[in-house]
């Protein structure tokens, strides 16, 4: 134990993954843009599937889809395959000269004294959360990879329309219309939503809706995160954040725009929450992921299509890899 901490002080010293990752995020919203949001109109572009293992077939989660969607790569196609060096050899198949990869991150416990674990990176707990990067090379870097194939829509039979729809009516959420706002009411858990005239298009309408769900399934009898939080308090602005990653989350799974408009303040509330603990895009992303799977179950196809949700990074992606330990 002794021999693991001081070499897990070692690689700390030298790489701070957390304040690497959370850096990356302040960056981007500081320069006024949401990292994680689409540069481009799906429906013009064809979509775009969420980030997938080559070797593996494993969709990435979590904090990963935002480490990928921010990488220029992740625009150059619509192929959405990434993988190590050594899982493309393995196929041989060649990294070119020269490319850079982009980096992803597996989050672990380590059990100290209680005999708990968990998979989710949380200081909050008494155990060591250790956080190993992986350097990922994308397809279009990589020589002998197969063509990409994009799934037919029989395939993908949630990415519809109606998917939306279909979420919210077996959530059996309690929705009512009118006003001049969309929100979510602890107090008498319910989500308000305006009437669909108020909405520039369907898909506009379905993202709102979806994102007000990610904060009613927040409620203690379901995924329990406190919402207790006022507009402004950086409990609200935590909250926020979750639903805002779990709309992206959900959106790009089902092909539905996530633009949901924010007004500036959010991005500023963000960032300070951000700069307050290195940790918390993270905990956001986990959580984010977490209420995706909660909203994505809700529709039956998907529920009975999706893959196992361990991307499987920790098992395959096993070269280059870097680890650092930090004490709870």
């Amino acid at each position: 134990m002794t021999k693991f901490k001081s070499r897990a002080k070692d690689n700390f010293a030298r790489r701070d993954h957390y304040q690497e990752i959370t850096d990356k995020i302040i960056a981007a919203l500081e320069a006024g843009t949401r990292p994680w949001q689409k540069p481009w109109d799906p429906n013009v572009a064809g979509g775009s599937a969420m980030p997938v293992n080559a070797a593996t077939g494993h969709r990435y989660r979590g904090i990963n889809v935002l480490m990928l969607g921010m990488s220029a790569l992740a625009f150059a196609s619509q192929d959405p395959r990434w993988c190590t060096y050594r899982q493309a050899a393995e196929r041989d198949w060649q990294v070119r000269r020269g490319e850079k990869g982009a980096v992803v991150f597996f989050c672990k416990q380590i059990q100290i004294e209680d005999g708990e674990t968990t998979d989710v990176c949380d200081d909050r707990a008494k155990r060591i959360p250790v956080m190993r990067s992986f350097t990922v090379f994308h397809a279009s870097q990589i020589e002998g990879i197969p063509p990409f194939t994009p799934l037919k829509a029989d395939h993908t039979p949630w990415a519809r329309a109606e998917a939306a729809d279909i979420i919210l009516r077996n959530s059996k959420a309690i929705i009512r219309i009118g006003g001049d706002r969309a929100f979510y009411s602890p107090s008498t858990d319910h989500i308000q939503l305006p009437p669909d005239s108020a909405f520039h298009s369907a898909e506009g309408q379905a993202a709102t809706a979806l994102h007000e769900l990610a904060h009613w399934c927040g409620a203690k009898h379901r995924l329990n995160r406190d919402l207790t939080g006022r507009f402004g308090s950086a409990g609200y602005s935590r909250e926020e954040l979750r639903a805002e990653l779990a709309s992206y989350f959900v959106g790009n799974t089902l092909g539905l725009p996530t633009d949901v408009p924010n007004h500036a303040s959010y991005l500023a509330s963000w960032i300070s929450v951000l700069k307050s603990d290195k940790r918390e895009i993270v905990r956001a992303a986990a959580d984010a992921q977490k209420i995706a799977d909660y909203l994505l179950a809700f529709h039956p196809d998907y529920a009975a299509l999706a893959d196992d949700p361990d991307d499987g990074i920790e098992a395959e992606q096993t070269d280059g890899a870097t680890s650092v330990a930090i004490a709870a």
